[in-house]
Formats: C-alpha cells, structure tokens, sequence
C-alpha cells in the first residue's frame, strides 16, 4: 500500500512539473509585458494593429503562442520560445538549433509582417507570434541551458511546495505578488524618455546577450532542493518587473517600426 501511494505521489509531482512547463512567463507576466508595450505604440502602429487583431489588444493575444502547443500540427513553433546557451557562451558562439529558435523566430515574424505579399491570416499569426516571443526572450531561463531545459529539471520548493526554477521565474513570483497584469503594467516603473531609448537600443541577439547575464545570476542564485521563500521574492522580483517592462518597451518599438 506504501508503495503504491508513493508511486502515486511521484506521479502526480512529475506531471504537475511538466504541466508547469508549458508556461512561459505564466498568463500574467506575458499580459503585463502586452499591455506595456499598448503603453508605448505611437497611434498610427495601435491603429494598425487594431485593424488586424479586429479590436483584441496585445495583452489578450499575448498567450496564443502557448495556447496552441496542444496542437501538434504547430510543433514546429515551440523551439522559437527559447534558445540554449552554455552560461559562458554568447548567441554568436552557441551551437545553433536547426529547428530555429527564439532569434529566428522573432525574425521570422518581423519579415513575415513587413512583407506587403503576406496575407491577413499570416499577418495575424506571426503578430500573435512575436508578442508572444519576444515576452518569452525576456525571461532569463528561456537563455537556459540544455543540459537542463532552461532550469525546468531544476528542482526546488516554492514555500514548501514542489517546483522548478523555471517555474519560480516564469509564474511562481508574480503569482505571490497577487496583481493584476494590469496593475503590474500601470505599476511600472517611471522611466525618462532618455532611459526608454537605452532600453530601445540595440538588436534581438545583443538583448539575449544581456538577458543572458542575468540568467548566469539566476543560476546561481539557487541550490537544488532548496525551498524559496519571502527572502527569495524580496531579492529577485524587481528583476521579474524590470524585465516585464523592458519586454513591453521592446515589444513596442519593433512594432511601431514594422507599422510606421
């Protein structure tokens, strides 16, 4: 009967792990980092995504990338949420995916929205996409290693409970925090139009390079087994919010460049 119970347990631990997988920043996070970016379109880019999303904001499509992971005829998409790097690697000396990844799929998006050949039906795809993903490249384990999938076989506790480190960052403190994704975004730091023209700056592969830091610090911030708590929270939340926000702020300013 022991036995028994306990194969029970282990079970249902592995496939609520595996569930939280399938998240990605978590609903929450992915909404707050959608309605940012509405913060920071110029009108002529909200009208246009207004038009193809037929009144959705970014905030509700937000999730789509994830939402259709249980169609297996999109399996081609899911190794566009991540890239694998070694933690002393950068995106230009790591071994490349063949099947794409977050880079190529953000990419991929951006021609696909830029090209005047494409059609509606891809337009709202790919947009759907690239809110999505570039959400995903602003959570530090998704520039994880592979070795252990973005910290997904990390295990540790979340106040007494089972998890991973990919889960605590994705969803398990913003969950704690108890807001809103609107609250979230209307609590965002202020920040001066010199300061959101740094975060502007650059391309899709030198942000990975510098999320890419702080995932070298996620790393370590944690021993396996460990149970994570308030003080865990405390020390690691503003960098949650920060990225949120920086994700809004970039998310925004590939698509006023892509409707201009």
């Amino acid at each position: 009967m022991k036995i028994k119970l306990i194969v029970l347990l282990s079970f249902l631990f592995i496939a609520n792990t595996k569930n939280e997988e399938t998240f990605f920043w978590g609903p929450t996070g992915h909404r707050t980092t959608g309605k940012i970016a509405e913060m920071h379109l110029t009108n002529k880019a909200k009208r246009k995504i207004d038009k193809l999303l037929q009144g959705q904001s970014l905030a509700f499509v937000s999730t789509y990338a994830d939402e259709i992971k249980s169609d297996r005829s999109f399996s081609k998409y899911y190794p566009w949420h991540y890239v694998n790097m070694g933690l002393n690697e950068t995106y230009a000396t790591t071994e490349k995916n063949p099947k794409g990844d977050i880079v190529t799929g953000i990419d991929t998006c951006i021609k696909v929205l830029k090209d005047k050949n494409s059609s509606e039906a891809d337009k709202v795809f790919h947009l759907k996409l690239l809110v999505h993903f570039v959400g995903d490249l602003h959570q530090p384990m998704h520039i994880g290693q592979r070795e252990d999938k973005g910290g997904n076989t990390i295990q540790v506790q979340w106040f007494g409970k089972g998890t991973n480190l990919h889960a605590v960052w994705d969803s398990k403190m913003i969950e704690e925090w108890n807001m809103s994704y609107v609250e979230l975004a209307e609590n965002a730091k202020q920040l001066t139009k010199n300061e959101i023209k740094e975060i502007e700056k650059g391309s899709v592969v030198s942000w990975v390079d510098e999320i890419h830091e702080i995932t070298k610090e996620v790393y370590a911030s944690v021993k396996v087994g460990e149970n994570l708590k308030y003080r865990y929270s405390y020390d690691h939340l503003a960098t949650v919010r920060t990225q949120l926000q920086k994700g809004g702020i970039r998310l925004a300013s590939i698509l006023n460049d892509i409707f201009k």
